[in-house]
């Protein structure tokens, strides 16, 4: 049976934490990253959940939830769900705006934070003008130059 705990969130509300080595974690966001890159957005989003669910390091947290919700908004799109996406890329943007600024340099999943909240950026835009439907590509994941701790 998983353990589960809870973590508080920086926002006071409980949230569900079941413990996952590093090792693991690291396992499940590569997973995750590769699913992504192939554009398989659901699988994606089911690789790195138990890497979300398996920190308790907030700001960690928020970078795999964020990116959880970029590979959800385009799995929005595959349905033909442009409020979908919306949706997804707004949360994202702001979970992937509280990575940036609470964590180190380097994150845990490599992700070039700055790159991916500026096309997260272009891709709300796109969405205003193109209410019907995105008419750029999802946002490629740029990985940062130096190492994953």
């Amino acid at each position: 049976m998983t353990e589960r705990s809870v973590v508080v969130g920086r926002d006071g509300r409980a949230k569900a934490f079941r413990p996952l080595p590093k090792a693991e974690r690291r396992t499940a966001i590569a997973a995750g990253l590769a699913a992504y890159d192939r554009g398989d957005f659901f699988e994606a989003h089911e690789d790195l959940e138990p890497a979300w669910m398996g920190t308790d390091d907030l700001t960690e947290r928020a970078l795999l939830q964020g990116l959880i919700k970029v590979a959800a908004a385009y799995v929005h799109d595959a349905r033909g769900n442009p409020a979908g996406i919306t949706r997804n890329l707004e949360g994202a943007r702001t979970l992937l705006g509280e990575a940036a600024a609470n964590g180190p340099s380097v994150n845990a999943a490599g992700i070039d934070l700055d790159a991916l909240i500026a096309d997260v950026d272009l891709r709300l835009g796109d969405l205003a003008a193109n209410p019907e439907g995105p008419v750029l590509d999802p946002p490629t994941l740029v990985r940062s130059q130096r190492s994953v701790p």
